[in-house]
């Protein structure tokens, strides 16, 4: 699961990449093969941290793994 992160909180894509350009038709982030495909990763490899994007309006996003209730 994909959610941007600003100073103060953790948003779900759903609240901010459906006004977004470059979302795909659902309004949901361009996702192909694993990667992002409207921006890139700022950090390498670790299975230990969650990989962090940028997106190209410029916010950071995290792939979380988690369960909802």
């Amino acid at each position: 699961m994909l959610v941007i992160l600003t100073r103060d909180n953790i948003l779900s894509v759903n609240q901010v990449c459906p006004g977004c350009l470059l979302a795909d038709q659902k309004g949901t982030p361009r996702w192909h093969h694993g990667k992002l495909g409207c921006g890139h990763s700022l950090n390498k490899v670790d299975t230990q941290q969650a990989r962090v994007y940028e997106c190209e309006m410029g916010f950071q996003l995290a792939e979380v793994e988690g369960q909802t209730a």
